[in-house]
């Protein structure tokens, strides 16, 4: 079961996000050049055929309804910055996970991931209703740690040696979460940091 019908787009001040699909390919790959975006990432796009793969992958489990991925566009030129997407979406538990997030570093320490962020979990508890929204990254990467806690997310723990990642390494899993009944404050930290 879907929670969408439509394709939808979310739109905020500086960023839209737009459901991915073929035509963003070369933006896409353009935005995802940079080595250093990749260091913590579970997958590594390395060249335009992987890059094209990952799209093809997003827009079948879109198709399926347990991921929905955005391409990332900053409004005010309209260029393609990065990606980001709800994942392991189970609507019988009311609950999905964000992330999947990468972007140019150009506008990594702006105010893109936390407009992005806000929008999705505007989406995920307004218009979805769910219970729990789940973020999680490589216990390696600090600086993303520091931005899920930014957004006002509790950490919950750290699942040990969790997955291994594309190039082989095996990861622990730091999880956070935002619960229904926190969102509302989270919200309105969100529009004050916005």
């Amino acid at each position: 079961m879907k929670l969408w019908g439509d394709l939808f787009t979310l739109q905020g001040e500086t960023v839209r996000l737009e459901p991915i699909s073929m035509d963003h390919l070369e933006e896409l790959w353009e935005a995802a050049r940079p080595d250093e975006i990749w260091t913590y990432m579970a997958t590594k796009v390395r060249n335009k055929k992987e890059m094209e793969e990952m799209i093809h992958a997003a827009i079948k489990e879109r198709e399926r309804g347990t991921q929905y991925t955005f391409t990332v566009m900053d409004q005010r030129n309209n260029q393609i910055i990065g990606s980001t997407r709800f994942l392991d979406i189970l609507p019988a538990h009311n609950s999905a996970e964000i992330g999947s997030t990468w972007y140019h570093p150009d506008v990594w320490r702006t105010r893109v991931n936390t407009e992005c962020k806000f929008l999705m979990l505007k989406h995920a508890f307004e218009k979805w209703n769910l219970r729990r929204v789940q973020l999680k990254t490589d216990s390696r990467n600090h600086r993303s740690q520091q931005a899920i806690a930014r957004l006002g997310a509790v950490r919950e723990g750290t699942l040990r040696k969790d997955r291994v990642i594309s190039d082989g390494y095996v990861r622990d899993t730091v999880f956070f979460s935002i619960l229904n009944e926190e969102w509302t404050h989270v919200k309105n930290d969100l529009i004050e940091k916005l």
